[in-house]
């Protein structure tokens, strides 16, 4: 299972918690062990945010910074799934996601779920629109 390429969220078929977003887009670089994903969000006021997100699919813990909160993060296959697992300080309370990746058949669509977690109820529908 590869996730390399760029994908663009369909908002439509996707159930974000939060400010809706106008776009998403991702570009994620996976050779595995390593992954390392790209997400530039596009607000409805035309303002971007970009965040850069690294993590090894060993299991093996990875610090990462996002918005200058520290998030600790560990990812690692449960068969044809990525699951990722990530720790974050947000006020005086740490926040838990685990979020699940899945390609369908034909590898066009990636699927992030979030399940028993913070963001449970959570899913980012992502089309491909560029092979890397």
């Amino acid at each position: 299972m590869n996730f390399s390429g760029v994908w663009k969220a369909n908002l439509e078929k996707s159930k974000l918690f939060g400010p809706a977003p106008k776009a998403m887009r991702v570009k994620i670089e996976h050779s595995d062990p390593t992954l390392v994903e790209e997400i530039l969000i596009t607000k409805i006021d035309g303002s971007e945010d970009r965040v850069v997100f690294r993590c090894v699919t060993t299991g093996d813990e990875i610090i990462n910074s996002i918005r200058s909160a520290v998030v600790r993060s560990c990812a690692r296959w449960e068969g044809a799934e990525l699951v990722i697992e990530s720790w974050m300080n947000v006020g005086d309370r740490e926040s838990y996601f685990r979020d699940h990746w899945s390609l369908s058949d034909h590898g066009q669509v990636l699927t992030m779920e979030h399940r028993n977690d913070d963001l449970a109820g959570q899913i980012t529908m992502l089309e491909r629109i560029e092979k890397l």
